[in-house]
């Protein structure tokens, strides 16, 4: 049976699962308009998300074929998986922030030997022991997935509403977890009449129990230093002066309250920037601060895949260190070490 929520005033979520992860599965969304439903995000790309989006949608009364439009969070396989798939079956028009649509299109016009051998760099310059990067080595010439996700059509404009006949959804720009992710603001009364400004479509910027995962904007071709954790704080603080009456995320569960979500979530990354600045005590590459940092598992247990994302995160955290002044990188070091100032 396909797993079906109705939370009222013309919005249900459909359980899509993600094959071969803890996450479980991605909450996709149905609002209906005046022209025919609208998802917001889609899934991921595999048979068995597919007839599981598929039954969700007749379970709402409506098929692939009928849905109007689709609405992408952000680029992650996770929720724009599908979305090409839902264009191919009704025709519907896909909308994305233009950051992630050049992320989308950059994806389908570079050869995976292009990304094996940015990888390798990228690591390598992180200070990853050879046993860790040799693999990527021998692997260039190995497809990847998710290499031609679909282009969107509709550009996402922050601040603007969505062209959904009979809705009010507003594009609110939150990047940190990629570039251009986007929450939604459905500026419509709750249907419960619960206290607060309308609903949130939170995609994966602000989640009930856990932390979305903050790492560098991988561009092989552009070199710019960002600050993607700088980027998702203040993203947050925006999202919490919109005082929700409920929040939608991509994950676990709807919950209330996103004000107190926000200032948790603040409160954490202060804390573990701060720890992070006793690790740094001595001088240290970002694998060798990964190893260290805390994670939901030791070190040891972490997948090989899940160590390269953790240490982007880590990453991440050093570069708004170093912009903060509170940590800096130590000379003719190579690979380069930071530390504590």
């Amino acid at each position: 049976m396909a797993q079906v929520n109705d939370h009222g005033g013309g919005v249900r979520s459909l359980r899509v699962p993600i094959p071969d992860n803890p996450l479980g599965h991605t909450l996709v969304y149905v609002v209906d308009t005046d022209r025919g439903p609208v998802l917001i995000d889609t899934g991921w790309d595999d048979p068995a998300s597919w007839d599981a989006l598929a039954d969700g949608l007749t379970a709402c009364g409506t098929s692939p074929d009928e849905i109007h439009g689709v609405v992408i969070t952000h680029h992650h396989p996770d929720h724009h998986g599908l979305s090409g798939r839902v264009r191919e079956a009704s025709g519907a028009w896909i909308a994305m922030h233009a950051a992630d649509g050049a992320i989308v299109r950059r994806t389908r016009s570079t050869r995976p030997e292009r990304w094996f051998t940015y990888m390798t760099t990228k690591l390598e310059a992180a200070g990853a022991p050879e046993n860790h990067v040799a693999p990527l080595r021998t692997a260039r010439h190995r497809p990847l997935p998710g290499l031609a996700p679909a282009l969107p059509d509709r550009e996402i404009v922050p601040g603007e509403l969505l062209d959904l006949p009979g809705r009010r959804l507003r594009a609110i720009w939150t990047p940190g977890h990629t570039p251009g992710h986007v929450c939604l603001h459905l500026e419509e009364e709750h249907p419960a009449r619960l206290p607060g400004h309308g609903r949130l479509f939170s995609g994966d910027h602000l989640l009930p129990e856990i932390t979305p995962h903050i790492g560098l904007y991988e561009d092989p071709d552009d070199a710019t230093v960002t600050d993607p954790l700088g980027d998702y704080l203040d993203s947050l603080e925006r999202v919490g002066r919109l005082a929700p009456a409920e929040v939608l995320p991509a994950h676990q569960h709807v919950f209330t309250d996103a004000a107190s979500r926000v200032r948790e979530l603040l409160t954490h990354h202060e804390d573990r920037l701060t720890g992070l600045l006793t690790l740094l005590a001595e001088p240290l590459t970002p694998w060798q601060l990964a190893e260290h940092m805390e994670w939901n598992r030791p070190w040891e247990q972490i997948p090989y895949g899940s160590r390269n994302i953790a240490v982007s995160e880590a990453e991440a955290h050093l570069r708004r260190l170093v912009k903060l002044g509170r940590a800096e990188a130590v000379p003719g070091t190579e690979p380069v070490t930071y530390v504590a100032v």
